[in-house]
Order: C-alpha cells, then sequence, then structure tokens
C-alpha cells in the first residue's frame, strides 16, 4: 500500500507554481507501551468524558471552545475552524533564502519528504532543487498543515528535497540564561590537544545503524524476569558512579588514560642517550 501524503498543495517562486506532495520522513522506533492498572483488581484504568453535573458525554455532543472568561466560552464547530481561509494551506511560497549554517539547530522540529505530484511538476521540481544546491541556500516560507501554520525550510536532498519545520521565535529558549555562569577562558593548551587527539581517534562517518535505543532492551529484559518471578519484585543493583574528577590533574589523566598506551607513547618524547666521555689523546 502507498503511503499517504500528509500534504499536498504547490511551492511557489515568484510566478512560478510546482505542485507536490509532502511525506513523513521518520517514524516511531520500538518502545515498550504501558497501561494504568488498579493493582487490587488487575484492571486496566479507563478514561471517560465527563461533564459536571451532567455525568458521561457522547462524543458528537463534544466541541472546541476558548475561554474568554472564567467559566465563558466561545464555541466552535470543527467545520468552522476548517473553514478559515489561509492561503499557506495549499501553497508554500519561498520568500527568503539563507545558508543553512544561519539557521540555529534549536529551531529545526521535524523533517518531511518532498516529492513531484506529477509528471509535469517534475522539470520545475528539478530545477528548483538544482537551483537551491548550486546557491548553497536553504528557501523559507511558511505552511499551514493539520490546524497550524508553521515556519519551514526547503533544501536539496538526493534526487528529491526535505522540507522541515521550524519552531517560532517565542518557543526557543534563550541560551544565554544557561550559559551565563560559564567561565569563558581559554582551557589549558596541552588538555585542549589531548582531548582533539582523543576526537580525531574516534572519528569516522555517521552511521545511524550503529545505535539503538538500550533502554528499551534492559526493559525488555526486565519484563521477562518479572514474568518468571511470577510476580516477585526485581529491582537491578545501580551500576556504581565512577569518581568525578575534580582539578587539572584528575583530567590529565583521564585524558591520557582514554587515548591509549599506543596514543601515549607517541606523545612521550624519548630521552636521548647520554653521550659518551671523550677519549683523552696520549702525549
Amino acid at each position: 500500500m502507498a503511503a499517504r501524503a500528509y500534504w499536498q498543495g504547490q511551492i511557489r517562486l515568484a510566478l512560478v507554481s510546482i505542485p507536490v506532495e509532502i511525506y513523513t520522513a521518520t517514524k516511531s522506533g520500538a518502545q515498550i507501551a504501558f497501561h494504568q492498572i488498579h493493582a487490587p483488581s488487575g484492571q486496566r484504568i479507563k478514561y471517560e468524558k465527563v461533564a459536571p453535573g451532567v455525568g458521561a458525554v457522547e462524543p458528537d455532543e463534544i466541541v472546541k471552545g476558548y475561554e474568554i472568561e472564567k467559566g465563558e466560552y466561545v464555541l466552535l464547530d470543527q467545520d468552522e475552524i476548517d473553514a478559515v481561509k489561509l492561503e499557506s494551506k495549499k501553497t508554500l511560497e519561498l520568500t527568503q533564502f539563507v545558508d543553512a549554517d544561519d539557521i540555529d539547530v534549536l529551531y529545526y522540529e521535524r523533517p518531511y519528504f518532498v516529492v513531484p505530484a506529477d509528471d509535469l511538476a517534475e522539470e520545475a521540481f528539478i530545477v528548483l532543487r538544482e537551483a537551491l544546491r548550486r546557491a548553497r541556500k536553504v528557501g523559507l516560507g511558511q505552511l499551514a498543515m493539520r490546524g497550524r501554520e508553521y515556519v519551514v525550510s526547503l533544501k536539496p536532498c538526493g534526487r528529491g528535497m526535505i522540507l522541515e519545520t521550524l519552531r517560532y521565535a517565542d518557543e526557543v529558549q534563550k541560551a544565554q540564561g544557561y550559559f551565563r555562569e560559564i567561565p569563558d577562558a581559554d582551557p589549558d593548551p596541552e588538555l585542549l590537544d589531548l582531548a582533539q587527539t582523543l576526537i580525531e581517534k574516534k572519528s569516522g562517518r555517521f552511521d545511524p545503524k550503529g545505535f539503538h535505543d538500550r533502554y528499551v532492551d534492559a526493559l525488555r529484559s526486565l519484563i521477562e524476569k518479572k514474568k518468571k518471578a511470577k510476580g516477585a519484585k526485581i529491582i537491578e543493583d545501580p551500576d556504581k558512579a565512577e569518581p568525578r574528577g575534580s582539578n587539572v590533574v584528575d583530567l590529565m589523566a583521564a585524558l591520557k588514560k582514554s587515548l591509549g598506551p599506543e596514543v601515549k607513547a607517541k606523545a612521550t618524547p624519548k630521552k636521548a642517550p647520554p653521550k659518551k666521555p671523550a677519549a683523552k689523546k696520549r702525549a
């Protein structure tokens, strides 16, 4: 079964319109789902939608409301919300182009694949993709999806393009409030060299398959132990925390130990052999 498009519309650049479809680029990984259980009876907890003084209500009796005063709401039907006119519900207009490095990583939220909607759109789609690639720029615009308007970025990705939703400025915390107490000082040159050598030693190409959710594995193992224990409580012994270095000597020793003996041998200069005393000349 073909994937269903998350959004269908057009990308507009000046007078050029390109029909496109957008698909989610990520999926939920393996997770352990827990339910809330009433311990004495073993029954699963259920939630009912109730109104004070009325009791349980039917789903078709529920509408959305915005509180304007305490206990007073403006009620809206879903079809009224869906009818709100917003051009970005069907059109992504690229209004600005920036370097990718200009966008702080804090603003990136979720990626989507972008493909041409049909054969007629392919030529214009490819032209825009290659123009962005040659210019090394990212296109910016606004797009309405699922009841919200997002700031989005658009950039080439292989034969297609990637659209990423961005957070608004008021959704991002200012880093200065968290980093203010960190000293603005230059590190010890020798420590810096050791740390850089360690980074270079562990450098390589990113391979996402090299990582997996170890917490999920641990939970599965716990569940299996619990089944075999027939209800007995199982508490794993917590790992003993390693002592943290509190001074430069500890940090220096830890970095050298991390590099391994072969690297330490290269870093330690060999002492020159002592010179032999010159032979005395005969009279």
